[in-house]
């Protein structure tokens, strides 16, 4: 780099550009796009802990390349083809199940019983974006053993109060995209980690339909409780809403059903 090239973009940077670029490469969704065999399919594990201060989850920071470069996600990452296992009926999810814990062990050298994952969301990006990884979260309590982290895959990991890993991203401090921020903010409602799995069960999995489009401040993530979910239904001055407005820091969460 010369002394007159700009600096490389900061991760937080790099994270806005991907999300404003979404909002002219996505679609209207239409019917089977949730359920599109074709795209790749992840799995990611919310590893949870009692500390004194309240409930912990483990973040991990990617490399400053790849996918989600320089960004804090839970341990995690795509299928692979022996993941899939030989169950009577296939599923999607078990095989999600498998993969969380191979790549919990492979990225941080925990090992975790598949057992004692509890299916929280699966989250499906908006249709018409060049990547699309549909994905799924678990939620599990942490088993014990040291951290082991693989450094292709993370950098640093930290054990977080999920109200202070959003406070952090408010400051520009931590680099979060829309699914972990979300399940974060979820996450500050639990108590202690059996009351975060004990809730997650009874919720069972919620599915998030993503739609994006241009808002006044920048991009604005729909989902399909929001009343102007629907790219044709036009803007409404009631009704419920659940959207993400990621034009700047702070980030603006509004799920009012």
């Amino acid at each position: 780099m010369t002394d007159d090239a700009p600096p490389p973009p900061r991760a937080a940077e790099r994270v806005l550009r991907a999300l404003a670029d979404a909002v002219g490469e996505s679609r209207p969704r239409v019917a089977g796009d949730l359920a599109d065999p074709d795209i790749p399919v992840a799995a990611t594990v919310i590893l949870a802990r009692d500390a004194a201060e309240g409930l912990e989850v483990l973040l991990i920071e990617r490399p400053d390349r790849g996918s989600f470069a320089g960004a804090w996600v839970f341990p995690g990452g795509k299928l692979d083809p022996a993941d899939a296992g030989a169950d009577a009926t296939p599923s999607e999810e078990a095989d999600a199940r498998r993969a969380a814990v191979r790549e919990t062990l492979e990225e941080t050298g925990l090992v975790v019983d598949p057992g004692d994952l509890v299916p929280l969301s699966c989250w499906d990006p908006p249709p018409g974006l060049p990547l699309r990884i549909r994905t799924w979260f678990f939620a599990a309590r942490a088993p014990g053993g040291e951290l082991r982290l693989e450094p292709r895959e993370a950098v640093t990991a930290r054990w977080m109060r999920p109200a202070d890993a959003l406070r952090g991203h408010a400051r520009g401090e931590l680099t979060l995209y829309p699914p972990t921020w979300v399940t974060l903010t979820g996450l500050t409602e639990a108590v202690d980690v059996e009351g975060l799995l004990g809730a997650t069960r009874v919720a069972g999995v919620r599915i998030f339909e993503t739609q994006v489009r241009r808002g006044a401040e920048g991009p604005v993530f729909f989902w399909r409780e929001d009343e102007e979910y629907d790219r044709e239904g036009g803007p409404s001055a009631s009704g419920a809403r659940h959207r993400l407005e990621v034009g700047a820091l702070p980030w603006i969460y509004t799920r009012d059903f």
